[in-house]
């Protein structure tokens, strides 16, 4: 028999799609760097960056610059919205004080209370310990059955809401780890294309070309730091939201714990 409180993380609305977000970032990356950093006002009348003109310094660092751009501000953009999933599925109040708090009222034998304490928490941690102990209720009317098989019930219907609950709370992190080694990649690859033209222009039959040797070392200059800080930033992004994502699993195991052993203590042990 299924829960009816069982979460609802599988399906929840509120989980923006990654391809729309990438495909939004591309947009918006493109845009800025075709529309922006080339427009002719960042330029001299030679094709050459005014100087210290920061968009016009960007758009030489060639067509690996907006492809980078889209990675960066795709992490920016998983992060706002891995930062407003998490901070839903952790609900109303700390996450601690509420496995501290449904402990004590587990130990108590306070099931009712239990589970008042879930509705006014409304979190991912919340919604897999309300399935365990509306199954802990439906359990206690089984007759002919062991302790220990409906221990192991109440066990797998709260196992069955973790796995409901955890793709929500880990979705998109995969792509903000897979970003964090292909920022830097992307930026080693706009670095090479970048020496090549430089290496071009010094291969230049008599004086080298000044003008392509530099535009090279800015191509080559500006991917490496592009590349780097992106690589950079999901990096942070991927740890920081990883540690959360763990802290509410580690929370879920406790609760979870803690209702095997309330069934226990108030049955009589598993034997019976």
């Amino acid at each position: 028999m299924k829960s009816k409180n069982q979460p609802k993380g599988k399906t929840n609305p509120s989980s923006i799609s990654a391809v729309i977000i990438i495909l939004g970032c591309g947009i918006l990356a493109f845009t800025f760097f075709f529309g922006v950093c080339g427009d002719a006002s960042n330029f001299d009348e030679k094709g050459h960056p005014l100087n210290n003109n920061v968009f016009g310094t960007l758009y030489q660092g060639g067509f690996v610059i907006p492809i980078v751009m889209t990675l960066l501000l795709t992490v920016v953009a998983l992060a706002f919205e891995r930062l407003f999933a998490l901070n839903r599925a952790s609900g109303k109040g700390k996450v601690d004080k509420f496995v501290i708090e449904a402990k004590q009222k587990l130990e108590a034998g306070d099931i009712e209370g239990a589970e008042q304490l879930c509705d006014e928490q409304k979190g991912s941690v919340a919604n897999i310990l309300k399935a365990g102990l509306v199954r802990y209720r439906d359990v206690e009317s089984i007759e002919d059955m062991t302790n220990a098989k409906k221990a192991n019930l109440i066990q797998a219907e709260i196992d069955e809401a973790t796995t409901l609950e955890l793709p929500y709370l880990e979705k998109n992190l995969n792509i903000i780890a897979a970003i964090s080694s292909l920022g830097t990649l992307f930026g080693l690859f706009g670095t090479v294309l970048g020496m090549i033209r430089s290496f071009g222009a010094m291969g230049n039959e008599g004086a080298p070309d000044a003008t392509a040797l530099a535009v090279g070392i800015s191509e080559a200059l500006m991917n490496t730091a592009m590349g780097i800080g992106t690589g950079a930033l999901a990096i942070i992004v991927y740890t920081y939201f990883a540690g959360r994502v763990k802290s509410l699993t580690n929370a879920v195991d406790e609760v979870g714990f803690a209702v095997g052993q309330a069934f226990v203590k108030s049955h009589g042990g598993l034997t019976k």
